[in-house]
């Protein structure tokens, strides 16, 4: 490329921060939100079809649903950019909503399914109970009783996401053209380029190391049972 590793690859850091950042947030509140509403009421109708949504979109990889998006919303309804290449000059939701819900797609059914079975465990704990027994409603239950301790599990889940999210971003930024970090990684392996495969190498095992980090440490700080002595 003619330039230095640092050069090519800054840049790129930053553009897929920021694709992170969006699907994070995205992900992470619809996630939630399904994952609640599922394991409040255990095996009913509303339980039954998040679950089976939360499975489908999970069992579903980026590069199906990427092209089914942009069929539908690129090529049919017109509504969207089946490219995100421009998104480097100037960030819309024209042109950065496809590889945005495309990522984010696999990661809400997967943490809503953990919520999920997090809520359910909860609400069959026996301070729950008794929390029903002194007469509260059953939304003061959920919000003041539950959902505190039924998020312990999903929050882990969630900083695991991060190792996910740089694989998941080759496939998207490759398929949607987006000049991120997967895509340099791409263009370094075609082009042979040690020295950026190097870096990106160091940049993957240094997230996946601090996630890691910040994971068992918050952890620990929301489970009270848990402390490092």
């Amino acid at each position: 490329f003619k330039t230095t590793v640092a050069a090519k690859l800054f840049p790129a850091l930053g553009a897929t921060g920021l694709l992170m950042f969006w699907v994070l947030a995205v992900m992470v509140p619809i996630s939630l939100l399904i994952g609640i509403l599922a394991g409040m009421r255990e095996g009913s109708r509303t339980d039954r079809t998040l679950s089976v949504a939360s499975i489908a979109s999970t069992a579903t990889p980026e590069y199906v649903s990427g092209v089914i998006f942009t069929v539908i919303f690129a090529s049919w309804l017109g509504w969207l950019n089946g490219s995100a290449a421009s998104a480097s000059q100037g960030i819309t939701f024209y042109n950065f909503t496809l590889p945005v819900i495309t990522l984010a797609i696999y990661g809400i059914g997967y943490i809503a399914r953990m919520t999920r079975a997090s809520m359910v465990e909860v609400m069959t704990q026996q301070y729950i109970r008794t929390a029903r027994l002194k007469g509260l409603s059953f939304s003061s239950v959920v919000v003041k009783h539950a959902l505190r301790n039924a998020l312990i599990a999903p929050f882990t889940v969630i900083m695991l996401q991060f190792p996910w999210l740089l694989t998941g971003v080759v496939i998207v930024e490759v398929m949607f053209r987006y000049q991120g970090f997967g895509y340099t990684l791409v263009e370094a392996a075609g082009n042979n380029d040690i020295d950026l495969l190097l870096g990106c190498s160091l940049v993957s095992v240094f997230i996946v190391l601090i996630t890691q980090l910040i994971s068992d440490v918050g952890y620990a700080f929301l489970n009270p049972r848990i402390r490092v002595q």
